[in-house]
C-alpha cells in the first residue's frame, strides 16, 4: 500500500480537530464568521448579535421632499421598513433630489473641479443614528425603487448620544517591519484640539501617534457606480469590512448618475456585536504593500491630514543634481504636476526641494477641491494651506467642517489670507458656517461670482443680509436654507448681475410673488431659477417674472401648488420665455393640454419637460410637443392619467431619442 494515503488520512484527521476546535471557539464570540443567534432552548452566549433599525436621521444632503412633511424626505430612513419588499414608487421612502445625468445638462450645470481622485463619487449622503453602538457585522440596505445608488458606507467612532469624547485610532510602527497596528486608545481628558498628526513613516519605531482628531471615520464598504438591471426592490447587503472601534454613526453616500429614475431607500438595519471580534483584539498586522494607494486615501487614515505635516517638513535632501527635471522648463514640470492629486501632491513634496518649491507653488492651487478629503478636513488642514492658496480662485469645502472640524476662526483666518482672488467658492452642507463666516465671506471676496450655500441650514436668517455686499455675484445657490425675504430681497436688489439662482425648499420666504417681482425688476440676465417646492407663488408672480427674466432658459416650478393652469401662467411662460430648454411643473394636477401646446409653438428649443402627476393632459397634445420639440431628451408624464404604459411604448417606438419616463406603485 502506498504510504500517501496513511498521510493524507492523517492530514484529513488533523484537519477536522481543527474545525472542531474553531466551533467550540466560535461559541464564546472568538470566532466573528460565526455569528451568535439568540435562542430559547439554549443559554445565550457572550456574544449575541444585536440588530437594529436606524433611530433618527442626523444629516443629509438633498432629498426630494419638502421641509415641511414626511413625503420623499431622508427622514423615512428612520425606523422599521414602510414599504419594503414592494417595489415601486412610494412616498414614505427617502429619495434624494436628482438622478442621472440630467442635472448636469441643464444650463445650470456647473464645471467639475479638476484633481477629483477617480474613487470618489459620491453626489449625496444621508447619516443615521443608531441605538447601540456596535461592531459591524453586517449593514442591510432596504432599497425599493431603483437601486444601485448606494456607492459608500462609513462609520463613526464618534456616539452622537453621547457627552463623552470617543476613543481614539492609534498607529504604532512596529520594529523591523513596515507594518501599521491598528487599536483604540482613550482620548486624554486635557488635549488640544490641533494635535501635530504623523503618517507612520514619520514616526518612531515604537511610538504610538494619533491619527486625525476624536472623531475618526473609516470606510466600511466602497465601489464604483455599477449598473442595476430592474427597477425591482432588492436587500443590499454588501460586504463589509470589519472595524477596530464600535459605532453607532453610519454614514450613505451615494452616486445616482447611472439610473433611469429617482431611487427610493426604506430602511438601514445595522447587525453587531457589542464585544470586539476576536480579528481586532489581536494585533493586526497589515502589509503595506497590500494595501491599495487610492483605498488608503479613502479611509481618511493617511489622506488629508497627512497633508498638515508633510507640507511643514524643511530638511529635505538637496541633491548635487535633479536628473533631467534640471532640463525641463519650470511651466512644464507644472504642467504635468497639474495632474496630481492633493494628497499625492503632498507626498512628491518630500522628494526632494526641487519638487517641493514645484508642489508648493500657489499656481498648483487655483482651483482645489477638498470635499473628496472631508472626514479629515480640520483648521490645521487650513493653515497649512494658506501659504500655497493665494492665488486660489475656484474653492471646494462642500460637506466639510462638521463636528466642530473646522472653527469659525480657522475658516476666517483662510479666507482673509487666500480670499481676495475667489470667484467661485463651495460650502454645501457646511455646518459650521454662521453669520461671522458669511460677513468674513463679503469682505475678504471682493471678486465672488458663485456661491453654494445648500442645506447650510444651521446660518441663521438674518446672516443672508452680507451676500448683498457681493455685487458681482452670477450664481447663488441657497437650496434648504433659512434665507428670508427681507435679506432675499436685498440680495436681489444689490446683485443684478445673477444668472443663476437656487430657492429650492426655502421655506421661510412668505410672499414668493414680491420675490419673483423683485427678479422680474432687477435680475434681467437671469437664466436659470429654482423655485422648487416653494408654496405660495401664484400667477401675479409667474407673470411678472415672464415679463421682466425673459432670458430664462431653466426654469424649476415643480410642486408649487398654488399655481393654476386656469389663470393662464403657463400659457404665459411659453409665450414670454421662448428660449426655455428646461421646464419642470412636477404634481401641479391642473397642466392642461392648452399648456402643452403652447409649448410646443413657442419653446421648440425645450430639452426637457417634467409634468409628473397631471390628469389634463392627453396623448395628443404629447405628440405635438415630440414633433415640434426635436431636442426634447427627457420627458417624465409619471402619474398622468391619460398617459398608460401602452401609450408610452408606442411614443418611445416613434420618437427613440427621448426618455420617456413613467413610474409606477406595486
Amino acid at each position: 500500500m502506498s504510504p500517501v494515503f496513511p498521510m493524507l488520512t492523517v492530514l484529513s484527521m488533523f484537519y477536522y480537530m481543527c474545525l472542531r476546535r474553531r466551533a467550540r471557539t466560535a461559541t464564546r464570540g472568538e470566532m466573528n464568521s460565526r455569528r451568535a443567534i439568540e435562542s430559547n432552548t439554549r443559554a445565550l452566549p457572550i456574544n449575541v448579535e444585536i440588530v437594529q433599525y436606524a433611530k433618527e436621521v442626523l444629516d443629509f444632503s438633498s432629498h426630494y421632499g419638502s421641509e415641511n412633511s414626511m413625503s420623499y424626505t431622508m427622514w423615512n430612513l428612520a425606523g422599521i421598513p414602510n414599504v419594503y419588499p414592494s417595489s415601486g414608487d412610494f412616498t414614505q421612502t427617502a429619495v434624494f433630489r436628482t438622478y442621472g445625468t440630467w442635472w448636469d445638462r441643464c444650463p445650470s450645470a456647473r464645471l467639475p473641479f479638476k484633481r477629483t481622485p477617480p474613487t470618489f463619487c459620491s453626489q449625496d449622503y444621508v447619516e443615521l443614528a443608531f441605538e447601540e453602538p456596535v461592531y459591524p457585522t453586517a449593514v442591510h440596505i432596504l432599497e425599493t425603487y431603483h437601486p444601485g445608488a448606494v456607492v459608500r458606507i462609513l462609520a463613526c467612532s464618534a456616539n452622537p448620544y453621547s457627552q463623552n469624547p470617543p476613543a481614539e485610532v492609534v498607529c504604532i510602527v512596529q520594529s523591523g517591519t513596515i507594518t501599521i497596528h491598528m487599536e483604540m486608545r482613550p482620548k486624554p481628558e486635557a488635549q488640544n484640539s490641533r494635535t501635530k498628526v504623523r503618517t507612520p513613516d514619520e514616526i518612531p519605531v515604537g511610538e504610538a501617534g494619533r491619527w486625525g482628531p476624536g472623531e475618526w471615520w473609516e470606510i466600511l464598504w466602497s465601489e464604483a457606480p455599477t449598473k442595476v438591471n430592474g427597477p425591482q426592490a432588492r436587500q443590499f447587503t454588501p460586504c463589509i469590512k470589519q472595524i477596530n472601534f464600535p459605532t453607532n454613526l453610519i454614514r450613505l453616500e451615494v452616486n445616482s448618475s447611472l439610473l433611469d429614475y429617482y431611487t427610493e431607500l426604506d430602511a438601514v438595519v445595522l447587525h453587531g456585536v457589542k464585544e470586539r471580534p476576536v480579528l481586532s483584539l489581536k494585533t493586526s498586522m497589515i502589509d503595506m504593500n497590500d494595501i491599495d494607494e487610492d483605498e488608503d486615501e479613502e479611509k481618511y487614515g493617511c489622506g488629508m491630514d497627512t497633508l498638515n505635516k508633510q507640507f511643514s517638513i524643511v530638511t529635505l535632501r538637496e541633491w548635487p543634481t535633479n536628473g533631467y527635471f534640471d532640463k525641463l522648463p519650470y511651466e512644464l514640470i507644472q504642467l504635468i504636476l497639474s495632474h496630481l492629486t492633493v494628497p499625492d501632491l503632498c507626498r512628491l513634496a518630500q522628494t526632494c526641494k526641487l519638487l517641493y518649491q514645484h508642489c508648493c507653488d500657489p499656481l498648483q492651487y487655483i482651483h482645489l477641491s477638498l470635499q473628496p478629503y472631508w472626514a479629515r478636513i480640520n483648521d490645521t488642514s487650513l493653515e497649512y494651506l494658506q501659504s500655497r492658496c493665494t492665488l486660489i480662485q475656484w474653492l471646494n469645502l462642500s460637506w466639510t467642517g462638521n463636528r466642530g472640524a473646522i472653527s469659525v476662526s480657522g475658516f476666517s483666518r483662510f479666507l482673509k489670507v487666500c480670499g481676495s482672488e475667489l470667484v467661485r467658492l463651495e460650502l454645501s452642507c457646511g455646518h459650521f458656517l454662521n453669520e461671522t463666516c458669511l460677513e468674513v465671506i463679503t469682505e475678504m471676496c471682493p471678486n465672488l461670482q458663485e456661491l453654494n450655500l445648500s442645506s447650510c441650514d444651521k446660518i441663521p436668517p438674518q446672516a443672508f443680509n452680507h451676500i448683498a455686499k457681493v455685487g458681482s455675484l452670477k450664481r447663488l445657490i441657497l437650496y434648504r436654507t433659512k434665507v428670508e425675504q427681507t435679506a432675499l430681497l436685498s440680495i436681489l436688489n444689490f446683485c443684478s448681475e445673477l444668472q443663476h439662482l437656487s430657492l429650492g425648499s426655502c421655506v421661510m420666504i412668505e410672499d414668493y410673488d414680491l420675490i419673483a417681482s423683485m427678479m422680474g425688476a432687477k435680475c434681467k440676465k437671469l437664466r436659470s431659477l429654482d423655485l422648487w417646492r416653494c408654496k405660495n407663488i401664484t400667477e401675479s408672480g409667474i407673470a411678472e417674472l415672464a415679463s421682466g427674466c425673459q432670458l430664462l432658459e431653466e426654469l424649476d416650478l415643480g410642486w408649487c401648488p398654488t399655481l393654476q393652469s386656469s389663470t393662464g401662467c403657463f400659457t404665459n411662460l411659453a409665450r414670454k420665455l421662448p428660449n426655455l430648454q428646461k421646464l419642470f411643473l412636477t404634481a401641479n394636477r391642473s397642466v392642461c393640454d392648452t399648456d402643452i401646446e403652447e409649448l410646443a409653438a413657442n419653446c421648440t428649443h425645450l430639452r426637457q419637460l417634467d409634468i409628473l402627476g397631471t390628469r389634463m393632459v392627453s396623448p395628443a397634445s404629447l405628440r405635438k410637443l415630440l414633433e415640434s420639440c426635436k431636442d426634447l431628451s427627457l420627458l417624465d408624464v409619471s402619474f398622468c392619467s391619460q398617459i398608460d404604459n401602452r401609450i408610452v411604448l408606442e411614443l418611445n417606438a416613434n420618437f427613440p431619442n427621448v426618455f420617456i419616463k413613467k413610474s409606477f406603485t406595486q
